[in-house]
């Protein structure tokens, strides 16, 4: 299945975290884990629409890694894939 974001939106996979280190030996179970802040962005919409009518592309592009807040966007599921729909203002900054 594809998904087409439409104008100022874009689609977002979550990165796995790296592999959490044990300290003291406490193992924190994945229902208390924080969701990952960083993201790939999976395709983008076409950009929003000014009060003239131009359209003003998007500043990210499809394959970008980018942060995001922890809860922000719409979830979805894409085969199988845990995925997030949300504005390219709710993006924080793109990871260089």
């Amino acid at each position: 299945m594809k998904v087409m974001p439409l104008y100022n939106r874009v689609l977002v996979r979550r990165l796995d975290p790296k592999k959490d280190e044990v300290k003291g030996g406490i193992i924190i179970p994945d229902t208390a884990k924080e969701k990952p802040m960083e993201a790939k962005i999976v395709a983008v919409g076409a950009g929003k629409i000014d009060k003239t009518g131009k359209r003003i592309p998007l500043e990210v592009k499809v394959g970008d890694r980018v942060l995001i807040g922890k809860y922000s966007g719409q979830e979805i599921k894409i085969d199988d894939v845990e995925h997030l729909i949300l504005k390219e203002d709710e993006i924080l900054g793109i990871i260089g």
